[in-house]
């Protein structure tokens, strides 16, 4: 049964979390003298204000949470947050037009790492932390970065957990809090040691606190309108390469690896090692081809390719070349690992490597049953077997993944994008990858797309973000029905 008493009193005490994120983007303009610190205060007051009234509305009610409650908190905060994070754009002036503020501010918080602005640079540097920010709430998912503060008021904190999560991350302890406070600290520390790699690798400070924020959590938006081809350092490519890849990496895995001494949960991983294949056959099979077609030296090739590989599979979508402009077998392959993606539990988007192992498995598996229709062949993953209740789901998850492409390819075509291009943003939205193919490609921007179209667009960055079922379910008669 839907409560709406207690879903909008949890979305009161998530926008005064969403308030003490802007207030680190007021710092960062009274540290830097902007102009603009009475804007961001006033968007600090505007989720202050709205967060408590309704808190006070609903001041009483129940707090036990269903499990329908969870799924429509956890649509609606997204919602309610990327609605709320464009007042900073939009107060300021600097992104005036809603629909381009919302865009910008969903493809944020999905990380998705598209955008719409023509000029970045122009930008104050608090607006640019704010977008930064974005990312980094929405690597680890709204609801995970607040489920350690619910208990603190009496909330039963599974059912939000399990709607934002789903099956990507792994419980290391009974209590969901716990183990969210342990990811927390993971997340956190990666996020610092990036930081500083990336100040000795040659960044600014402030640039490398916004980009380290940007790679921990696979989003891709970056400080420069050229990404990190502007700095046109390989020491810098080499360490954002290496922190991708660990933002690829399931979180639950690097905890039992760094803080348990447990370094063969890592090896012993096949969905890892799928992930270490895929980054490492892929990127040599690229350099290759760089090496014979773009007049490149081996180290050159093997750098670009290596960290185009690692950005498009984690879905981070950061740039050092332009990988539209190679020939096309080479962006093709590239095109290939937007749908493929990184570990479940990790903060990239699109299939993920688990899924793609599954659904190689219970195809070979079949081939298996057709020569022996009598025999019993379990689908085992890491040598387990994998439940059919577990499969079933993965081929419904796959089903829905190419249709939402397939409506998104059909829609943009609609409104005047031919195939390539319409193709590349399909995939791009629904996977969060943030650059797409054709004229929307990674040294280019969406503001050319029609307004429809960014409303859409952000539609399919929600529903891959929260990986369709929490949000789609909640347009379903049976969804609704009193139990």
């Amino acid at each position: 049964m839907f409560h709406p008493k207690i879903v909008f009193r949890i979305i009161g005490l998530l926008l005064f979390i969403e308030a003490l994120f802007m207030l680190c983007s007021v710092a960062v303009a009274l540290y830097y003298d902007e102009h603009i610190v009475r804007q961001l205060l006033a968007s600090v007051g505007s989720m202050v204000g709205a967060g408590t009234l309704l808190t006070y509305i609903c001041y009483g009610t129940d707090r036990n949470i269903s499990r329908k409650d969870g799924y429509i908190v956890v649509t609606l905060c997204w919602v309610v947050f990327s609605l709320f994070g464009t007042l900073p754009y939009v107060l300021t002036g600097y992104i005036p037009d809603f629909t381009d503020a919302f865009f910008e501010t969903m493809s944020g918080f999905t990380t998705t790492g598209a955008t719409i602005l023509e000029d970045i640079e122009a930008l104050p540097k608090s607006l640019l932390f704010w977008r930064m920010m974005t990312h980094w709430v929405g690597g680890l998912g709204i609801v995970f970065f607040t489920v350690a503060v619910f208990p603190i008021f009496g909330l039963s904190d599974i059912h939000l957990f399990a709607a934002e999560s789903g099956p990507m991350r792994a419980k290391l302890h009974p209590r969901i809090s716990v183990t969210a406070r342990w990811i927390l600290t993971i997340y956190v520390g990666l996020t610092v040691i990036a930081a500083i790699s990336m100040y000795f690798a040659g960044m600014g400070w402030y640039d490398a606190v916004c980009h380290a924020m940007s790679t921990i959590a696979t989003g891709g938006f970056s400080t420069k309108q050229a990404s990190l081809a502007a700095f046109g350092s390989p020491a810098v490519e080499y360490v954002t390469t290496f922190f991708m890849f660990l933002g690829g990496t399931n979180l639950s895995l690097l905890y039992l690896f760094l803080f348990k001494a447990r370094p063969r949960e890592l090896v012993r991983d096949m969905e890892f090692r799928t992930y270490l294949v895929i980054v490492v056959a892929f990127s040599v099979i690229i350099a290759a081809g760089l090496y014979g077609t773009a007049s490149m030296g081996v180290e050159e090739a093997f750098r670009t390719s290596l960290f185009q590989v690692v950005s498009v599979q984690t879905t981070t979508g950061f740039a050092s070349a332009n990988y539209a402009a190679w020939v096309p077998l080479l962006w093709l392959m590239l095109c290939a690992l937007m749908f493929f993606g990184a570990c479940s539990g990790s903060t990239s988007g699109a299939m993920k490597c688990s899924r793609i192992s599954i659904l190689f498995r219970v195809m070979i598996n079949e081939f298996k049953r057709m020569v022996h229709p009598n025999a019993v062949i379990p689908v085992r993953m890491g040598g387990k077997i994998v439940p059919t209740t577990v499969q079933s789901a993965i081929l419904a998850y796959t089903v829905i993944y190419i249709f939402i492409l397939i409506v998104g390819l059909f829609v943009n075509m609609g409104f005047g994008l031919d195939f390539l291009d319409a193709f590349g943003l399909s995939v791009s939205s629904v996977g969060n990858v943030g650059p797409a193919l054709g004229h929307y490609g990674p040294m280019d921007t969406m503001a050319p797309l029609p307004d429809m179209l960014k409303w859409f667009s952000a539609f399919q960055m929600l529903v891959g973000r929260l990986e369709f079922f929490a949000v789609l379910l909640l347009f379903t008669p049976m969804f609704w029905k009193r139990n």
